[in-house]
């Protein structure tokens, strides 16, 4: 059969899968989306063509469509690189061409997990532990609990149940008129801290200004840094079996507040509280129980209060950090491929072997990482060649690509400097 690919986006997560895709087929992978930033643009691996309003669902159907029309391909795997392209492909998918084809859960799968409040709300008593949470309903007239927000404890964190609705809703500009700043700046922080009860009735009063309606998520502070996070991603088919598992140790995540959430170090097969693989077959029975389909990311953090993973959230699609999988052996674009075009069954795979993913320059993580195991853990894998860094590939080098890599090393040694947690 006679198929192709098409990525859609241009960020980190659409290089590496670009790479992914590469590293197969050794030819140019097709790209598609709103804008080009450095990392896609600056690539020989890929042929991307801009289209400036592509998230509007009309314009999203018809770009796909036309394409699907001037391709001789039979079958045309979709795969999408942020939450609202994964949500375009599964609401319009009965617009589309038939060529297409995806692995992304039910609309109905992919609200109880991307909207916040809804997760909290549905997946309390599960087979995995979350933190202790308490939903309230913006412009609803509705008051603070007192009784439970106290059982939480202060500090707190406020995040949004809905992030597109609160991202559109709280721009930079919108954001100074009502005095929002301080919670969005710099770079539109989706998660804040809050140490007492005036503090968070300033947040609500604030986000309800700004005509957010959806909920917010008031939850219990989790002691810890970046390296109490844990990335742990999967691969479910078609027929809704896992089809392979991964689990590793953060390091480190993005300075600047609009990256929390993203991390720029991790380490697999190492964890410094003991690796145990009774952490993930909570997640994994989990995932086959709702029936869902495609990748998923699982952000969780480590307690130690009481020795035990809270689940923070769960992604419907790779993140940009998922390349530590191909570098792991475990090529994301086959996976897809063998699924979606070949049938293959396979079974689970729990991705054991060491492996370090890193963005930044070692000097960051010698001076940064603050867990001395772990520290040493991906200073030694470097040292071995074992670490990797997902936008470095040998087969897409110049000048432009080259200067861009070294100004981003550059910069994230001043971000490091500059801005702590």
């Amino acid at each position: 059969m006679k198929f192709d690919v098409l990525i859609l986006g241009s960020d980190f997560n659409a290089y590496f899968m670009s790479r992914c895709y590469h590293e197969i087929y050794n030819k140019k992978v097709d790209v598609i989306s709103k804008r080009a930033i450095g990392v896609v643009s600056y690539s020989k691996i890929v042929n991307f063509r801009e289209v400036p309003d592509f998230e509007n669902a009309d314009v999203f159907v018809k770009t796909l469509n036309e394409y699907a029309k001037q391709s001789e391909k039979q079958k045309i795997v979709l795969v999408g690189t942020s939450d609202e392209l994964v949500r375009l492909i599964i609401e319009n998918q009965d617009k589309l061409d038939e060529k297409f084809v995806h692995n992304y859960p039910s609309l109905e799968i992919l609200n109880q997990i991307l909207v916040k409040d809804t997760f909290y709300q549905n997946f309390d008593n599960c087979e995995f532990e979350i933190p202790k949470t308490y939903i309230y309903s913006c412009n609803a007239n509705q008051t603070i609990d007192e009784e439970k927000v106290e059982k939480l404890m202060y500090p707190l964190i406020v995040k949004p149940g809905n992030n597109i609705e609160y991202h559109n809703r709280i721009s930079d500009s919108h954001s100074t008129r009502i005095g929002l700043r301080y919670i969005c700046q710099p770079e539109r922080s989706m998660l804040l801290v809050v140490y007492s009860r005036e503090e968070l009735q300033d947040v609500i009063n604030k986000v309800e200004a700004s005509g957010y309606k959806s909920n917010l998520v008031i939850q219990e502070f989790i002691p810890g840094d970046d390296c109490a996070l844990f990335d742990c991603q999967f691969y479910c088919s078609k027929a809704k079996k896992v089809q392979l598992i991964a689990f590793a140790q953060i390091g480190l995540q993005e300075r600047n507040p609009g990256g929390i959430g993203n991390c720029t170090l991790l380490v697999n097969g190492f964890n410094e509280h003991g690796y145990d693989e009774k952490i993930v077959e909570p997640l994994k029975k989990f995932m086959e129980r709702i029936g869902y389909q495609g990748f998923a990311e699982v952000d969780l953090k480590y307690d130690s209060r009481d020795g035990k993973y809270k689940v923070l959230e769960i992604n419907p699609r790779q993140a940009r950090c998922s390349y530590y999988l191909a570098a792991g052996g475990h090529n994301l674009i086959q996976y897809l491929v063998d699924d979606l075009i070949y049938n293959k069954e396979k079974e689970c795979t729990l991705m054991k072997n060491e492996v370090a993913l890193g963005f930044v320059p070692k000097s960051v993580v010698k001076k940064y990482v603050t867990s001395e195991p772990l520290r040493n853990e991906a200073l030694k894998l470097a040292k071995e060649g074992k670490m990797v860094n997902p936008l470095k590939y040998k087969a897409d080098r110049s000048i432009k690509r080259k200067l861009y890599l070294v100004m981003k090393d550059i910069n994230y040694k001043r971000k490091y400097k500059k801005l702590k947690w």
